[in-house]
């Protein structure tokens, strides 16, 4: 905001004005003058500091007592450098003179009572609201960077609240206020300020239902500013004071919200600002986290027909020392699918961190996992809702972030997040909402990735691609399903003798021998086409990621159709696994078994275990793989979040 202020004065008058510290004063002394004038002398009291501009002489400081020639373009500029101690204790005197060099001919004076006003936030980003830095109106990224940061205030401290703490305008307790931003307003002016002068705290049209600001007052705290009201007024008073305020997030950025908030503390003198202060804040991202971060706690559901399944799944995740948290059918409602529900992520300011979860609109029986069971203290929820018809596309395993990458030279250090959709010159095919969309591109610290996956009946990208952690090159490699894969190792099989060795061996399916499967010209053709899909993924990815082949694993794995124009996996799809640091729980293929051992296992553990990784196999045949999904689907996993604060990326 412009420091300068311009005041009239008029001769054989004294003019009395609020002066604030840190700006300007610009009087013209040209117009006022008396006629025939030539020339004027400027005298001031201790501390009020002047200099006379023209266009001809530039700017230059003077003192007191000096007399300058009269110009058209004469113009004084004043400026305080302390707070008066009494009103209109500042004097700045403008003598005119004629031809007669002795005689005045008239005088102006201007009366300054000075006063302090800062608007204060955590600008440079250390967790303390710090007093007046000049960086606070404007944000810049970067380890030198500043800006202060917003937290959307989407976790619930009371827990009998009806929804998350940004759902109303209260505050239930001082941890609420532990997770909103600190902003001051520090005043400071004479015992006797002079009458008619008042604060005004206020937002653009366009920020107030973004941002709530409440007041802290003696022992209570208020709403005032935010929702429907733009703006708040504060009587100017005597003394030194401190008006503290906490600022809470009401809704994450995406296409309508924009990621920075504007406040602005005017001083008003007859319904006009004199002085405005700007402070300006980012609303902290929503962040994912990749599989290569440490796992925290792991989540599954139990229904009466994955029993079998839970003992293999709890023996894994005990082997892989993670906390595990199990939904028994009541409070999952028969809905098995928990990471179609739900994706982890956080938040994050230099003040506070929070979990938060993202609840997609799918709505089967998991709808109230979030909100009744993770939704809390420090532990966020946001609720995507749609009024349009909501598809498969629209679930989180169609939802995925890879690790951390550099492309080009361009750094990713969170990571990009992974979306299916159509191909783009199918515009008429499935995608997700664009409310989804809209709102994870507008976070900005994860720039998203759109492939392709609509030609799988349930359409997610988690059914042909996953990341694991690596020891070496990039920290992780990417992993494709691979049905040249399948087939390469099946022919090679059955050219070792081996056509005869049966897939789907204890199962309740019907055995398939290798000969069987190769002889099946349709399925081969299927699975062609399916391996051209996966190609122009691969492309894209390696493109998008900056990555080589050698970051690349396939997996064998062989799909059927769904219908004319979408397939499934034939048997349980390796890649749609969890991973739990080096741990790896896989869905068991039951491929054909060679010298005692499944040829399709052996071939992933080939590829996996040289990286240092732990592969257990797990069998979901029934439990989740004849329902059209894996392990991956079934399962989720709360990670730890990024050391590297978003703030200080290179955008």
């Amino acid at each position: 905001m412009s420091k300068q202020r311009t005041v009239h004065l008029e001769c054989g008058k004294s003019t009395q004005v609020l002066y604030v510290l840190g700006t300007v004063i610009n009087i013209d002394i040209y117009k006022p003058s008396p006629p025939g004038c030539r020339s004027f002398e400027v005298t001031t009291s201790p501390g009020v500091n002047y200099s006379v501009s023209d266009k001809q002489n530039g700017s230059v400081v003077t003192h007191p007592v000096i007399r300058w020639a009269l110009t058209e373009d004469s113009l004084l500029l004043v400026t305080v450098d302390q707070v008066s101690s009494a009103a209109n204790d500042g004097k700045v005197k403008v003598t005119f003179y004629g031809d007669n060099l002795d005689k005045p001919v008239d005088k102006m004076t201007l009366e300054l009572t000075a006063v302090y006003v800062s608007l204060d936030v955590d600008a440079d980003r250390d967790g303390i609201v710090e007093e007046n830095n000049p960086n606070k109106s404007s944000w810049m990224w970067g380890p030198k960077g500043h800006g202060a940061v917003l937290l959307v205030n989407c976790d619930k401290e009371l827990l009998t609240a009806s929804g998350p703490d940004n759902m109303d305008d209260k505050v239930y307790s001082f941890a609420d206020l532990a997770d909103m931003s600190r902003m001051i307003i520090i005043t400071e002016g004479p015992k006797g300020m002079p009458a008619g002068y008042t604060l005004n705290l206020h937002i653009p049209p366009s920020d107030k239902e973004k941002v709530q600001l409440f007041r802290h007052e003696m022992s209570s705290v208020a709403s005032v500013l935010g929702r429907t009201k733009e703006s708040t007024a504060m009587d100017f008073t005597k003394g030194h004071n401190k008006i503290i305020f906490s600022a809470e997030g009401l809704a994450f950025p995406d296409n309508k919200n924009a990621t920075l908030v504007t406040f602005n503390l005017s001083v008003v003198h007859q319904e006009i600002p004199i002085f405005t202060d700007q402070v300006v804040l980012h609303f902290a991202p929503w962040i994912m986290t990749p599989n290569t971060q440490a796992p925290e706690e792991v989540y599954v559901c139990s229904v009466s027909h994955n029993e079998k399944f839970l003992v293999e799944f709890k023996k894994f995740v005990k082997k892989a020392e993670c906390k595990l948290t199990v939904l028994s059918e009541t409070e999952n409602a028969g809905d098995i699918w928990m990471q179609d529900e739900i994706e982890f992520g956080y938040i994050e300011a230099p003040h506070k961190f929070m979990n938060v979860v993202m609840d997609s609109p799918r709505n089967r029986g998991l709808k109230n996992f979030a909100y009744k069971f993770l939704l809390g203290r420090d532990f966020g929820c946001i609720n995507l809702k749609s009024e349009k018809n909501v598809t498969s596309m629209d679930s989180f395993g169609n939802l995925e972030v890879s690790p951390p990458v550099t492309v080009n030279g361009k750094e990713y250090p969170l990571g990009r997040i992974v979306i299916g959709s159509h191909l783009p010159i199918h515009p008429n095919g499935r995608k997700m909402l664009k409310e989804i969309r809209d709102l994870l591109m507008a976070q900005s610290v994860q720039s998203p990735i759109i492939l392709y996956s609509d030609w799988l009946g349930v359409g997610h990208i988690d059914e042909f691609m996953s990341f694991v952690p690596a020891p070496d090159r990039k920290g992780f490699r990417l992993l494709l399903a691979s049905p040249l894969s399948f087939y390469t190792l099946f022919k090679r099989l059955q050219k070792e003798g081996h056509g005869e060795a049966v897939m789907f061996d204890n199962t309740f399916c019907d055995p398939v021998k290798i000969n069987e499967i190769l002889k099946n010209q349709a399925l081969h053709e299927r699975n062609a086409h399916v391996q051209h899909c996966i190609d122009w993924n691969r492309d894209l990815l390696k493109v998008e990621l900056g990555l080589d082949e050698a970051d690349i694993i396939d997996i064998p794995t062989l799909f059927k159709p769904h219908n004319a124009t979408h397939v499934r996996s034939y048997f349980p799809d390796m890649v749609n696994m969890i991973v739990l640091g080096k741990y790896l729980g896989i869905p068991k293929p039951f491929g054909p078994l060679i010298n005692g051992e499944c040829a399709l296992e052996a071939v992933v553990r080939s590829a996996l275990e040289p990286l240092g990784l732990d592969c257990t196999f797990i069998n979901d045949f029934t439990s989740y793989h004849e329902r059209d999904g894996e392990v991956h689907c079934g399962s989720n996993v709360r990670r730890k979040p990024f050391t590297l604060k978003w703030w200080n990326m290179e955008i």
